[in-house]
């Protein structure tokens, strides 16, 4: 056998990868599927300035056809640049507003750019996170033109100048509570989804003139590296419990860089999260004060492949979702081909992770055709975010009352609402078709609209009867069992029906057997042949009945609901 040396195994691996195809990775049913949407100087959104009726308008039409892009991709999460350096996009009361908005720090744009943002991303089924620049807070004119909402005015003590910018003192303890309140009024007054926590980290080559003071005051001696890093974390853990304590489903992630630290596949080449920002990322994950991870991992060969792995194998079973550099591909930033983002995608999906996209602007402009061959190849179809099962396992109950209505140019379809009354918040819907009588709520493909937030749904693509599932899901992403429906291509008329822990079969001939499987096809209970079976130990769902025939042949009959 031939040995080969580890520090080989990623450039084999690498190389072996980039001859192979770029042929699609079959698609999971959950996928993060992520975009950074900027707003720092409008790079992203908006275009428009906000000083009058029309130009209001005009920027909120901006934001729209975004959103119509990201939903018509199949996109389902936005990370909304929502505290920009200091400054928010929402009316705060503890920040005034960004300029980005209308021209002027501190103006008011005359709406709720936040409010609208949610409300539209949840139209289109998109989750929406507050992306939160926490350290960074913009430099000293912004700050004078925004008087006593600057945070330089009201909390100077945990603010530190380094040339002509301000940034947030890690190690001062007020700066935890700061941004923790932050995210608590953001959390509280909106319905939001999660926070994302950028630039949560010391910067590069700045760290000593920023914390001098505060480890002459703070340090009591302990080693300086380590203290910076606990310092990082220390905000990270404030601002996690402060968003949990007021809604437990809001998602809390960040996006650390994209090498933590050397792995034992590829050096950082000495720029690392770890070592050179004190950013212990990883860490968050093991003590559950992080949700899910973006590493920016905008690179490419072996400074891409061997630290996505190394983001997997250290994510403590929360997503790991790589950030990929697609503003490469434009040609004033490295012109980088096509291929070089496919290959990353493909490879984080066949490693089972979604990826995220920065930014949003290379992406709609359809750079290098990266929009074009998403649309057509890799997002296909939608996908559903992972659930925080570490939060919570419970599901929802299945709707029920499914009325299927099938017109000319597709169907109709209504249901009876859910609601997850322990938690008092709503829940969403998924939609799910298929020719099969049972529908498959674990094949990706037959998943056709998610995240809906009425009960009701027109499938304008329905170019024949089909069969259709619907599930509830909460808003930590668990989902109930599917309600489905009991008419479809054939119409048939079901043999079977449910009445008081009975189930009442219509008689036929040349059966032996009844199973009784879940709607993923496993086998609940097998009994002889009768026409009355008793099912009152089952516990509350769908079950399909399987007639066996005489000559061992599995006849579908029906589906009942329990």
């Amino acid at each position: 056998m031939i040995k080969i040396k580890s520090g080989l195994l990623p450039l084999l691996f690498l190389f072996l990868f980039c001859q192979s195809t770029l042929s699609q990775i079959p698609q999971q049913k959950y996928e993060t599927r992520a975009v950074w949407l900027t707003t720092l100087n409008g790079l992203d959104w908006p275009k428009t300035k906000a000083v009058s009726p029309a130009s209001r308008e005009r920027q909120k039409r901006e934001l729209i056809e975004i959103l119509d892009k990201y939903q018509e991709l199949h996109l389902n999460t936005v990370l909304l640049q929502t505290r920009v350096r200091g400054s928010m996009i929402y009316p705060s009361s503890m920040e005034g507003w960004d300029p980005c908005l209308t021209g002027e720090p501190g103006k008011d744009p005359g709406y709720d750019p936040l409010k609208f943002a949610i409300d539209e991303c949840h139209k289109r089924g998109l989750e929406l996170h507050c992306w939160v620049v926490t350290i960074p807070s913009g430099n000293a004119k912004v700050h004078k033109q925004l008087g006593n909402k600057s945070v330089t005015r009201t909390h100077p003590n945990i603010c530190k100048k380094i040339k002509d910018y301000w940034y947030l003192d890690p190690g001062n303890p007020g700066t935890k509570e700061y941004l923790a309140s932050v995210c608590a009024e953001m959390t509280r007054k909106y319905d939001i989804d999660g926070i994302h926590f950028d630039f949560i980290r010391y910067p590069e080559n700045s760290a000593n003139a920023l914390d001098r003071d505060s480890y002459r005051k703070y340090g009591r001696g302990q080693n300086l590296a380590d203290w910076r890093r606990n310092n990082i974390t220390a905000c990270v853990r404030a601002m996690y419990k402060a968003i949990k304590a007021i809604k437990p489903w809001v998602k809390v992630t960040c996006a650390p860089l994209g090498k933590y630290r050397d792995t034992d596949r590829f050096s950082s080449t000495g720029w690392n999260g770890y070592n050179k920002v004190y950013q212990e990322s990883q860490s968050w994950l093991r003590e559950g004060i992080m949700d899910a991870v973006y590493p920016m991992i905008y690179y490419k060969g072996n400074h891409f492949y061997p630290f996505v792995r190394d983001w997997l194998e250290n994510s403590y079973g929360r997503p790991a979702v790589p950030g990929l550099g697609i503003y490469f591909l434009h040609p004033s930033e490295g012109n980088w081909v096509l291929a070089d983002v496919q290959r990353e995608m493909n490879y984080s999906r066949s490693l089972g992770l979604g990826v995220a996209h920065y930014r949003s602007k290379f992406l709609t402009d359809n750079t290098k055709g990266l929009y074009d061959w998403c649309k057509r190849v890799y997002y296909p179809y939608p996908a559903l975010t992972p659930g925080m099962t570490w939060q919570t396992k419970e599901a929802p109950n299945s709707p029920s009352s499914l009325n299927v209505r099938y017109l000319g140019n597709g169907a109709e379809l209504d249901w009876s609402d859910v609601s997850d009354t322990r938690h008092n918040t709503y829940v969403t819907y998924n939609v799910y078709r298929s020719e099969n009588e049972v529908v498959n709520i674990n094949v990706p493909q037959n998943l056709v609209a998610a995240r809906l937030l009425k009960s009701e749904y027109r499938d304008t693509k329905a170019d024949r009867k089909y069969y259709y599932a619907i599930t509830a899901v909460n808003r930590f992403g668990n989902e109930s069992a599917p309600l489905q429906s009991v008419s479809g291509p054939k119409a048939e008329q079901s043999d079977v029906e449910y009445s008081l822990g009975q189930v009442i079969l219509t008689p036929v001939t040349n059966v032996r057997a009844v199973l009784i499987n879940d709607l993923s096809g496993r086998t609940i209970k097998e009994v002889p042949y009768s026409t009355n079976i008793d099912v009152a130990e089952l516990e509350s769902g769908s079950y399909q009945v399987v007639y066996v025939t005489t000559d061992n042949r599995r006849q579908p009959a029906g589906i009942f609901f329990k």
